[in-house]
């Protein structure tokens, strides 16, 4: 597999320094599947061109391999593209070659190491499982111009069709590191499969490589997918953590949020009335641990507690000065041993996995999930009901369409500014249906408050329920 990488910065031979190997002098390096070349087949001060060319070893690469795949296997462990397509093999040779590239570093010009560059990069067969569309979609958005030309099975037989593999050049102005941070991640995604085996490494590898670019790339589901070879818990952390490097700080507006949304409902006390909601869904669930979920300052943990019903009860909040309201609400250093030993704390993010908060009867979600943006909300989907998975759910959110009883609120305003969506009531019921269906639950609605017989009641209530 061949990439080469050009450009016209003048001196172009600073790429030499940049990657550390002398435009002067071929050099060969051993790596574990074959062998990789690095060669200049230019190197003048207008116009410069690196070459890394990767031979992989097929016959070597099967017979080292372990199990019933290694030596003896089907014939299609020796032939197949893995010489000749961009792959991840190409992906460990950069890492290999280019290291302290790739890391941002250069020994003999440092002051270059951050200057964004003319470059472009050609491959000379790069396999794009999801076509042309779905390359542009993962260069484009970072800023890269393409061309690419879809590869023929056989130029001899062109009968046959076009093949999976496309010639493609990327051309973008951007410091070295970061063109090769963006391959490293995305040719083994365009590919859609890795050579060697994907753990938590993996996890740690994505966010390093992907920083500052993979969190608001709009592919960044997709990528985190194919590059985690889809396992399914590595996606959930690894996107868990993206989503939350723009997370804004909760406990600078936690007291605000409490006040803004008080003060719009204070008028028929909807906040008492959602609590009494929320809590008779869960004693009617015959549910005797019971989470709270983004618990804030704690007002339905204290009628849980009131609760002999409960044996256990968790509150989870993102916000520290949230938890500490809470634990002066519920006079916590002052309640009696057998009340504590049933009342936890926990300072945790709704859109983590946390195997604190598995096997539980219940989980209410109050006036929560409209703080989530669109990807937040969606890790959060897959973190409760697919991995805390406890047998009933309670979710409250806003109906938007009572909105116009409140005078003080601006047409068209939400009931808090943090607020990133307010559904009315067929958006709330569709999305918990999908949800529902989905993760296997029975689902039911029910207003919560004074309910209009135009715009309905103020708050929407959906109550899952697992067989």
């Amino acid at each position: 597999m061949l990439l080469t990488l050009t450009t016209t910065h003048q001196p172009a031979t600073d790429l030499g320094y940049l990657l550390r190997k002398n435009p002067m002098r071929p050099q060969s390096f051993s790596l574990s599947f074959g062998k990789a070349h690095v060669f200049y087949p230019e190197a003048t001060p207008e116009r410069c061109t690196v070459a890394l060319l990767v031979k992989v070893d097929p016959v070597g690469l099967v017979r080292n391999r372990r199990g019933p795949a290694g030596e003896g296997g089907a014939l299609e462990q020796y032939v197949n593209d893995r010489p000749y397509a961009a792959s991840s093999f190409l992906s460990v040779a950069i890492a290999d070659v280019f290291a302290s590239a790739l890391s941002g570093k250069s020994k003999e010009r440092p002051e270059l190491a951050d200057v964004p560059l003319p470059l472009r990069v050609t491959f000379s067969a790069l396999p794009c499982r999801g076509g042309e569309e779905f390359l542009r979609k993962l260069f484009e958005p970072l800023g890269y111009t393409m061309s690419a030309r879809q590869l023929p099975l056989d130029e001899k037989f062109p009968d046959w069709g076009q093949s999976a593999y496309y010639r493609v050049e990327l051309e973008a102005r951007l410091p070295v590191q970061k063109l090769l941070s963006h391959l490293y991640v995305l040719v083994p995604v365009l590919d859609n499969d890795k050579h060697y085996w994907v753990g938590d490494d993996e996890v740690e590898k994505l966010l390093h490589h992907g920083e500052g670019w993979l969190a608001s790339h709009p592919e960044r589901e997709v990528i985190t997918r194919r590059y985690l070879k889809h396992q399914r818990s590595l996606v959930d952390d690894a996107l868990a953590q993206l989503v939350g490097e723009d997370e804004a700080d909760p406990d600078a507006t936690v007291e605000t949020q409490a006040q803004e949304e008080e003060a719009i409902e204070r008028s028929i006390s909807l906040n008492e009335q959602r609590l009494s909601a929320v809590l008779a869904a869960l004693k009617a669930s015959n549910a005797i641990r019971v989470l709270d979920l983004g618990c804030g300052e704690g007002r339905l943990l204290q009628a849980l507690l009131n609760e002999k019903q409960f044996t256990e009860i968790i509150g989870l909040d993102v916000s520290h000065r949230a938890l500490e309201i809470a634990h002066a609400r519920l006079h916590y250093d002052r309640l009696p041993p057998v009340q504590k030993e049933r009342l936890h704390l926990l300072h945790g993010s709704l859109i983590y996995r946390d195997q604190r908060l598995a096997g539980f009867d219940a989980a209410a979600v109050v006036e929560v999930i409209e703080h989530l943006d669109a990807p937040r909300l969606a890790v959060f989907e897959r973190v409760l009901f697919e991995c805390d998975k406890p047998k009933t759910i309670v979710i409250t959110t806003p109906n938007r369409e009572y909105n116009v009883k409140w005078e003080t609120l601006p047409a068209g305003k939400f009931r808090h500014r943090d607020h990133r969506f307010e559904w009315t009531r067929a958006e709330f019921q569709e999305w918990a249906k999908c949800l529902a269906d989905s993760a296997g639950y029975q689902t039911r609605f029910l207003p919560v408050g004074p309910e209009d017989p135009i715009v309905g009641p103020p708050t929407q209530m959906a109550v899952f329920q697992r067989g």
